[in-house]
């Protein structure tokens, strides 16, 4: 099979960027990608836009890949839109592989580009609201609360303000989590600590203050068990890869040392399955999926950036990607065990809760830290001796798990 490399990777600062639209936000990371890559725009002949919210929040429902990036000057060429929900960058990087391995052309960009945030802070937060199935809204907040029956919420643990349906999604995973497994709010708090401590060395995240688990405790309540900082934020920005053959690489007299190898890119849809059987988890299916066609294991992994919407959201994938064994998450977080140094480290560029999570761009942006990661220019953060890399990614919510999980592997 056609070997695929990433040979360049680009990405803008996550946050709050009123001054900056689509256009700019994906000029400014395709631009970082090639001068990375040490390519021209001419040299990309193929295009994979994600964007999730442009629709919602602008209006601009169509071809938003070929009008952003015409703006750049990259036209002529196969331009396709993908919308994934969160999951939407991960699902161009595997686009753009397949396009390659079906031998379309030898250079394919991947790209995504997210304006979330505004000053009408209703529209903001409603960006979400059709995550899920539109038509079932009331039998899936049924679902999700039968799930974490047994854990009431303390009085005051539960915001009034505005926020994210996702956030009382994860909420409920929560307290199923506590309920099963015993994981306790202090493990949570670890994972935030821990995300947070790691983003005070990215320069691209979108926070960067470190906190002590006692003080995530104390944060204002989003959901009970859920403090803000143990939730990302809505953010603005981009994040692109470029991907390239083997004959691409020769063709265009690349670098090979800089190139990092594409090992596995796996997309699974979720089934219905009940919540006591979370090794049926579609991303534990994706995983092992992904394990076998890169033909290594769990234990072969140096490095992995998960899809932390919440801190809950990382101890549940680290028991799908088999870092643990199910119901050891929190205990492992607890024990230092995924921080930087530690046995696995997981989300050494802050994750999604200091990262940012511009959810059309956010599986790009965990692309870009692998990609930093494996090359050893990763700074203050570097993983010693990182050789193989995952990326987990998922997105929306069917059933009682993400209607879709992106799993990724890259060696150097």
């Amino acid at each position: 099979m056609e070997e695929i490399f990433v040979v360049g990777v680009g990405m803008t600062p996550f946050g709050r960027m009123l001054d900056l639209d689509i256009k700019t936000l994906t000029r400014m990371a395709t631009e970082r990608a090639l001068a990375d890559a040490g390519l021209e725009l001419t040299d990309v002949k193929a295009a994979f836009f994600a964007n999730v919210g442009q629709g919602h929040m602008e209006g601009q429902h169509m071809i938003r890949g070929e009008i952003a990036l015409r703006s750049m000057g990259l036209g002529g060429i196969p331009v396709v839109n993908v919308e994934n929900a969160c999951a939407s960058g991960s699902s161009a990087f595997n686009l753009a592989g397949s396009h390659l391995k079906a031998g379309q052309s030898d250079v394919a960009l991947a790209v995504g580009s997210e304006k979330m945030y505004s000053l009408d802070r209703e529209l903001m937060f409603s960006v979400f609201d059709s995550g899920w199935d539109v038509t079932a809204r009331d039998a899936t907040v049924a679902r999700l609360a039968k799930m974490g029956e047994g854990i009431e919420p303390p009085p005051g643990t539960m915001s009034n303000r505005p926020y994210s349906v996702f956030m009382d999604v994860y909420a409920a995973f929560s307290r199923f989590h506590m309920k099963r497994f015993g994981t306790t709010r202090e493990q949570i708090a670890a994972v935030a600590a821990k995300n947070h401590d790691h983003s005070a060395h990215n320069p691209l995240s979108q926070f960067r203050n470190r906190y002590s688990i006692d003080e995530i405790l104390a944060a204002p309540p989003i959901a009970y068990p859920l403090t803000l900082p143990m939730c990302a934020p809505i953010s603005d920005g981009a994040a692109a890869a470029l991907l390239c053959t083997r004959g691409g690489l020769e063709r265009l007299g690349l670098d090979d040392k800089r190139a990092i190898r594409v090992l596995a890119s796996v997309i699974r849809s979720g089934q219905d399955r009940a919540a006591e059987e979370v090794e049926k988890h579609v991303t534990a299916l994706g995983a092992r999926q992904a394990y076998e066609m890169a033909g290594i294991g769990p234990e072969d992994v140096s490095v992995a950036e998960v899809h932390d919407a919440t801190a809950m959201g990382e101890i549940i994938q680290l028991e799908n990607l088999g870092f643990c064994a199910f119901g050891d998450g929190g205990a492992i977080s607890a024990r230092g065990d995924t921080a930087i140094g530690g046995r696995i480290p997981v989300n050494p560029s802050g994750g999604l809760e200091s990262k940012g999570h511009p959810i059309g761009a956010t599986g790009l942006g965990q692309i870009h830290e692998l990609v930093t990661q494996l090359r050893g220019e990763a700074g203050p953060r570097q993983v010693e001796g990182a050789r193989i890399a995952l990326a987990e990614n998922g997105g929306g919510i069917h059933g009682i798990e993400e209607a879709v999980g992106c799993i990724t592997i890259l060696a150097h």
